[in-house]
């Protein structure tokens, strides 16, 4: 098996886990402190969000310099030395890399911005008109240039703007920014919504669903989609043991699906599965992700990110069981999982109450096209709130607390550490159980979906999560031992009592 096979990650968004220098942002420093935290915690794997320098209208998804630390993180030195000691205490290192745009600070849209006849004016995407693309993050996808006198593609915000991937000398650049991270002792990449490469010089206008929505077809999974993850995930693959998990912007799980596997990208996220808005769907996607990830293709699984409300507000609705219960399918599911910071303590969302508390600049975008419909200050701020990314970016709850000396970039939640103590060593001991041989092994020798109950065996461990009412089940294998369990269960050598919310663990 390959090591990110049989691996627990852990992702760090940077300004938010832990200060180190006292300016109020998360930092190198304040990382290598809590090595040890992590270590105790048990995962295997850290995924870094943007280090790079960045303006941050999109919190580092901007990147201005591929190659450098962004000083409000830290230096290359501070770096290099938080990889050193996470592989020291066993633990790999994954890193965001934005390749899909780049800040329109870069110095490479600047060259390409000065002129028509620049060398790099063919790295982006220019055009004497817009088609109807719209951005993801909403507004026309395409800024003027009164310099040039032609429009530049960006698919989120006018700052990003998209690189053409066309374009030979784009590719080999990138080429060699990754080369130059893992040179620096990373262990692989998470590449950020990696099937929105432009591939085309061919803009038909996107089609317009019946509530006037804009269907985003033809700005995203392009042709040569296929061919192009290919070759990323051959080109890393080819220089070691390196892993590579691709962010997919789709809906589609045979699109989500197909970019990974030896034939691409090592892993791919489904956010069917990890963004969904209520619990009533998650028995469904796990079992269609079954079906459809064969021939050694594995999931991921994950519940939290930094693009979405926590699974706390958002799934769990603020229960510790339901929270544990989310934890123990994630944790013993056959996949790759990816645990969000703060979620081991059940950490709650941050809710910006005035936009002047909002940094998300997908919020802000939602607020002021708000307004511009004509929606009042109250309107608009309320939709603010839907849209933002600031719910969960709220900085980790530290008992001695989030920095020392300033305020903190974003404000904080109010902490429960009595919770989050018990949360912790719940989490503590699920990941725990999953490195033990059984649970390393791929697949499942039983799986079985039925409504809102789930019920699988990885080598000599039961599972029962029951996401619905409470019931009853056949004992078939007798003398079972409760290995970890989220509430009181009444169960002997016939049947097992499963409440409502229950999550069991059986050694059978």
């Amino acid at each position: 098996m390959k090591w990110w096979q049989e691996t627990v990650f852990y992702e760090i968004y940077m300004p938010s886990f832990k200060d180190g220098n006292g300016d109020g942002i998360g930092d190198f420093k304040g990382l290598r402190e809590k090595m040890p935290y992590l270590a105790e915690l048990g995962i295997g794997g850290i995924w870094l969000t943007p280090f790079y320098p960045s303006p941050k209208v999109d919190n580092g998804y901007d990147v201005s310099d591929y190659c450098a630390v962004d000083p409000d993180y830290g230096t290359m030195a501070d770096l290099e030395a938080f990889v050193a000691e996470a592989h020291a205490y066993g633990i790999r290192v994954i890193a965001d890399m934005v390749v899909n745009h780049v800040s329109t600070e870069h110095a490479w849209f600047m060259e390409s911005r000065s002129s028509k006849a620049n060398a790099k004016r063919d790295w982006f995407v220019w055009q004497d008109a817009p088609n109807n693309w719209e951005s993801f993050f909403g507004g026309s996808a395409w800024e003027w240039d009164a310099g040039t006198q032609q429009y530049y593609y960006h698919s989120f915000a006018k700052e990003q703007v998209d690189l053409n991937w066309r374009n030979e000398e784009v590719r080999s650049e990138i080429w060699k920014v990754f080369d130059f991270w893992l040179a620096k002792g990373l262990d692989g990449f998470r590449l950020d919504v990696i099937n929105n490469l432009t591939l085309t010089r061919n803009f038909p206008d996107n089609p317009v669903d019946a509530s006037g929505e804009q269907v985003h077809v033809f700005d995203k999974d392009q042709p040569g989609m296929t061919e192009m993850m290919a070759e990323i995930g051959a080109r890393i693959r080819a220089r070691g043991d390196y892993f590579t998990v691709g962010e997919i912007s789709s809906d589609k799980l045979e699109e989500i699906e197909k970019y990974a596997g030896m034939d691409g990208l090592d892993v791919t996220f489904n956010f069917n599965f990890g963004s969904v808005p209520s619990r009533d769907e998650i028995v469904a996607e796990l079992a269609r992700m079954q079906r459809v990830y064969v021939d050694g293709r594995m999931p991921t699984l994950f519940f939290g990110s930094h693009d979405m409300s926590r699974s706390w507000n958002r799934l769990a609705d603020g229960r510790e069981d339901v929270a544990q219960l989310l934890a123990m399918l994630m944790l013993t599911a056959h996949g790759v999982p990816f645990i969000y910071f703060g979620e081991e303590l059940g950490m709650a969302d941050f809710v910006p109450e005035s936009l002047d508390e909002m940094r998300d600049v997908q919020g802000v975008y939602a607020y002021e096209q708000a307004l511009m419909a004509g929606k009042s200050e109250v309107e608009a701020l309320m939709l603010a709130q839907d849209k933002t990314r600031d719910k969960a970016r709220a900085p980790m709850t530290w008992p001695e607390g989030f920095s020392d000396g300033a305020a903190s970039w974003i404000s904080q939640v109010t902490p429960d550490f009595e919770r989050a103590r018990r949360m912790y060593r719940f989490y503590q001991a699920l990941i725990a159980l999953r490195k033990t041989a059984d649970f390393c092994e791929p697949g499942y020798r039983y799986f079985e979906a039925d409504g809102e109950f789930l019920m699988y065996i990885r080598g000599d461990y039961l599972v029962c999560l029951n996401f619905g009412e409470a019931r009853t089940i056949s004992n078939a294998w007798g003398n079972v031992t409760e290995v970890l369990a989220n509430m009181a269960l009444v169960f002997d050598s016939e049947t097992i009592v499963l409440p409502a919310n229950a999550a069991v663990i059986f050694k059978i």
